[in-house]
Formats: structure tokens, sequence, C-alpha cells
């Protein structure tokens, strides 16, 4: 049968590993995880923990920002396009 872990088991054991007090051995006899497991979660935790401390507001103003840019050059799309079509409808006329 297999054990589930929960997002936070997963994390409390990962942060354990890299608190370094105990072997990755006895992490993973303790929870009854294979160390080869153990392993990987301590180091998604490892990756992960500088994406923590980012600024975020710095990378959603930069979405924001895009976001805008983009949307501003439909609409000049849109204008050129509707100008085109007022002096295609006009010229038939």
């Amino acid at each position: 049968m297999r054990k589930t872990f929960t997002p936070g088991q997963k994390a409390q054991i990962a942060t354990a590993v890299l608190k370094g007090q105990q072997s990755i051995a006895q992490i993973a006899s303790e929870n009854e995880v294979h160390p080869t497991q153990v392993n990987q979660w301590a180091k998604i935790a490892k990756d992960g923990l500088p994406l923590l401390f980012a600024d975020k507001r710095k990378n959603e103003y930069k979405e924001l920002q895009d976001k805008i840019e983009q949307l501003y050059k439909l609409i000049g799309q849109r204008d050129s396009e509707l100008d085109w079509l007022k002096k295609k409808l006009h010229l038939d006329t």
C-alpha cells in the first residue's frame, strides 16, 4: 500500500534534511519514506527557496506592462483596419 504525504509533511521532511541534524537515512526511516524520495523533496525545497524571497511585485508589474503593451498594439492594429475599411467603403459608394 502506498503512503501519501501532504505538502506540509513533505516540507517538514525537507526542512529536517536542510537542518542537517540527522542523516537522510534516519529521516527516511522515521517518516517511512525511501531515502531517494527524501532527497528529491529536499532538492525541490532547496531550489524553491530563492523564489520565496524574490520580489514578486516587479514580476507582476512586468507582466502587467507586457499585457498593456500587447493591448495597445492590438488597438492600433484594429484602428488601422477600421480606417482601411472606412476608406474602402467610402470609395465604393
